[in-house]
Protein backbone atom coordinates (compact mmCIF):
# COMPACT_ATOMS: atom_id res chain seq x y z
CA UNK A 1 0.00 0.00 0.00
CA UNK A 2 1.69 3.30 -1.44
CA UNK A 3 1.74 6.36 0.71
CA UNK A 4 -0.22 8.25 -2.59
CA UNK A 5 -2.86 5.74 -2.80
CA UNK A 6 -6.34 6.81 -2.97
CA UNK A 7 -8.94 5.02 -1.15
CA UNK A 8 -10.39 3.03 -3.48
CA UNK A 9 -6.41 1.82 -4.63
CA UNK A 10 -6.15 0.50 -0.67
CA UNK A 11 -9.40 -0.66 -0.83
CA UNK A 12 -8.18 -2.95 -3.80
CA UNK A 13 -4.86 -3.96 -2.57
CA UNK A 14 -6.59 -5.15 0.56
CA UNK A 15 -9.14 -7.18 -0.90
CA UNK A 16 -6.47 -8.69 -3.04
CA UNK A 17 -4.23 -9.56 0.02
CA UNK A 18 -7.71 -10.65 1.87
CA UNK A 19 -8.40 -12.95 -1.17
CA UNK A 20 -5.15 -14.53 -0.74
CA UNK A 21 -5.49 -15.04 3.10
CA UNK A 22 -8.74 -16.29 2.76
CA UNK A 23 -7.60 -19.15 0.50
CA UNK A 24 -4.71 -19.87 2.47
CA UNK A 25 -7.12 -20.22 5.66
CA UNK A 26 -9.60 -22.07 3.51
CA UNK A 27 -7.05 -24.73 2.69
CA UNK A 28 -5.74 -25.05 6.13
CA UNK A 29 -8.98 -25.80 7.71
CA UNK A 30 -9.87 -27.95 5.00
CA UNK A 31 -6.35 -30.15 5.89
CA UNK A 32 -7.36 -29.63 9.43
CA UNK A 33 -10.78 -31.37 9.29
CA UNK A 34 -9.37 -33.86 7.00
CA UNK A 35 -7.13 -34.97 9.94
CA UNK A 36 -6.93 -34.94 13.31
CA UNK A 37 -6.04 -31.32 14.09
CA UNK A 38 -1.98 -30.68 14.61
CA UNK A 39 -0.29 -28.24 16.12
CA UNK A 40 1.59 -27.02 13.50
CA UNK A 41 -1.78 -26.45 11.44
CA UNK A 42 -3.47 -24.90 13.89
CA UNK A 43 -0.29 -22.32 14.82
CA UNK A 44 -0.08 -21.80 10.44
CA UNK A 45 -4.06 -20.82 10.48
CA UNK A 46 -3.50 -19.16 13.88
CA UNK A 47 -0.58 -16.68 11.75
CA UNK A 48 -2.86 -16.60 8.72
CA UNK A 49 -5.91 -15.48 10.48
CA UNK A 50 -3.29 -12.67 11.99
CA UNK A 51 -2.44 -11.97 8.68
CA UNK A 52 -5.72 -11.21 7.95
CA UNK A 53 -6.80 -9.13 11.16
CA UNK A 54 -4.07 -6.95 10.04
CA UNK A 55 -4.96 -6.07 7.13
CA UNK A 56 -8.36 -5.41 8.19
CA UNK A 57 -7.20 -2.85 10.16
CA UNK A 58 -4.37 -1.00 8.23
CA UNK A 59 -7.27 -0.77 5.79
CA UNK A 60 -9.73 0.19 7.64
CA UNK A 61 -6.97 2.71 9.31
CA UNK A 62 -5.80 4.12 6.59
CA UNK A 63 -9.36 4.80 5.42
CA UNK A 64 -9.73 7.04 8.42
CA UNK A 65 -6.65 8.84 8.15
CA UNK A 66 -7.31 9.48 4.21
CA UNK A 67 -10.43 11.02 5.17
CA UNK A 68 -10.00 12.74 8.70
CA UNK A 69 -9.68 15.38 6.74
CA UNK A 70 -13.66 15.90 6.26
CA UNK A 71 -13.36 16.61 10.13
CA UNK A 72 -11.98 19.51 11.87
CA UNK A 73 -10.79 17.22 14.91
CA UNK A 74 -11.98 14.72 17.20
CA UNK A 75 -12.99 10.68 16.50
CA UNK A 76 -12.87 10.05 12.69
CA UNK A 77 -15.27 7.20 12.87
CA UNK A 78 -17.90 8.37 15.60
CA UNK A 79 -18.29 11.85 13.69
CA UNK A 80 -19.00 9.92 10.63
CA UNK A 81 -21.61 8.51 11.73
CA UNK A 82 -23.27 10.84 13.18
CA UNK A 83 -23.09 12.79 10.00
CA UNK A 84 -24.54 9.56 8.06
CA UNK A 85 -27.35 9.10 10.31
CA UNK A 86 -28.63 12.96 10.03
CA UNK A 87 -28.15 12.47 6.31
CA UNK A 88 -30.75 9.56 6.41
CA UNK A 89 -27.82 7.02 5.99
CA UNK A 90 -28.67 4.56 8.64
CA UNK A 91 -27.57 1.61 7.54
CA UNK A 92 -24.69 2.49 6.35
CA UNK A 93 -24.14 4.38 9.69
CA UNK A 94 -24.23 1.03 11.39
CA UNK A 95 -22.47 -0.66 9.40
CA UNK A 96 -19.37 1.90 10.22
CA UNK A 97 -20.21 1.67 13.70
CA UNK A 98 -19.89 -2.04 13.70
CA UNK A 99 -16.97 -2.42 11.65
CA UNK A 100 -15.14 0.57 13.58
CA UNK A 101 -15.86 -1.34 16.74
CA UNK A 102 -14.47 -4.35 15.32
CA UNK A 103 -11.58 -2.89 14.36
CA UNK A 104 -10.86 -1.58 17.53
CA UNK A 105 -11.20 -4.88 19.26
CA UNK A 106 -8.96 -6.15 16.88
CA UNK A 107 -6.33 -3.70 18.17
CA UNK A 108 -7.10 -2.75 21.87
CA UNK A 109 -9.14 -6.22 22.47
CA UNK A 110 -11.70 -6.09 25.64
CA UNK A 111 -12.34 -2.71 26.46
CA UNK A 112 -14.90 -0.09 25.51
CA UNK A 113 -15.49 -1.56 22.14
CA UNK A 114 -16.28 -4.78 23.11
CA UNK A 115 -18.33 -4.06 25.44
CA UNK A 116 -20.57 -1.53 23.43
CA UNK A 117 -20.44 -4.51 20.17
CA UNK A 118 -21.47 -6.92 22.99
CA UNK A 119 -24.40 -4.65 24.25
CA UNK A 120 -26.02 -3.88 20.83
CA UNK A 121 -24.70 -7.14 18.53
CA UNK A 122 -25.24 -6.83 14.88
CA UNK A 123 -25.23 -9.47 12.36
CA UNK A 124 -21.90 -7.97 10.74
CA UNK A 125 -19.61 -8.86 13.71
CA UNK A 126 -19.10 -12.33 14.11
CA UNK A 127 -17.27 -13.28 17.90
CA UNK A 128 -14.95 -16.53 18.18
CA UNK A 129 -16.64 -18.86 20.97
CA UNK A 130 -13.94 -21.06 22.00
CA UNK A 131 -15.48 -21.25 25.47
CA UNK A 132 -12.38 -20.30 27.49
CA UNK A 133 -11.57 -17.39 25.53
CA UNK A 134 -8.22 -18.56 25.10
CA UNK A 135 -8.03 -17.40 20.90
CA UNK A 136 -6.01 -14.63 20.31
CA UNK A 137 -8.12 -12.35 18.83
CA UNK A 138 -11.92 -11.83 19.73
CA UNK A 139 -13.32 -11.10 16.32
CA UNK A 140 -13.35 -14.19 13.76
CA UNK A 141 -12.30 -12.12 10.36
CA UNK A 142 -12.49 -14.90 8.42
CA UNK A 143 -16.16 -15.32 8.86
CA UNK A 144 -18.00 -15.47 5.08
CA UNK A 145 -18.82 -11.99 4.38
CA UNK A 146 -16.72 -10.08 6.95
CA UNK A 147 -13.87 -8.52 4.91
CA UNK A 148 -16.18 -8.13 2.05
CA UNK A 149 -18.52 -6.37 4.17
CA UNK A 150 -15.73 -4.37 5.81
CA UNK A 151 -14.17 -2.85 2.29
CA UNK A 152 -17.97 -2.19 0.87
CA UNK A 153 -18.93 -0.10 3.62
CA UNK A 154 -15.52 1.44 3.68
CA UNK A 155 -15.91 2.18 -0.26
CA UNK A 156 -19.67 3.31 0.21
CA UNK A 157 -18.44 5.80 3.21
CA UNK A 158 -15.51 7.05 1.17
CA UNK A 159 -17.92 7.72 -1.91
CA UNK A 160 -20.44 9.91 0.68
CA UNK A 161 -17.85 11.74 2.27
CA UNK A 162 -16.58 12.80 -1.06
CA UNK A 163 -19.60 13.23 -2.74
CA UNK A 164 -21.26 15.32 -0.29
Amino acid sequence: MGVSSTVPELVAAAQADAKTLQDQISGKRDLVDGQAGSRSHDEQLGTVTGALETVAVDVFSAFEARMQHHFRRGPFSRKLVSLLLASDKADLAERVRQYYLAVNVLKHGKGASYRELLDAPGDLVIFYDDGENTSASLIDVSAPGFFDGLTATILEAYHFLENR
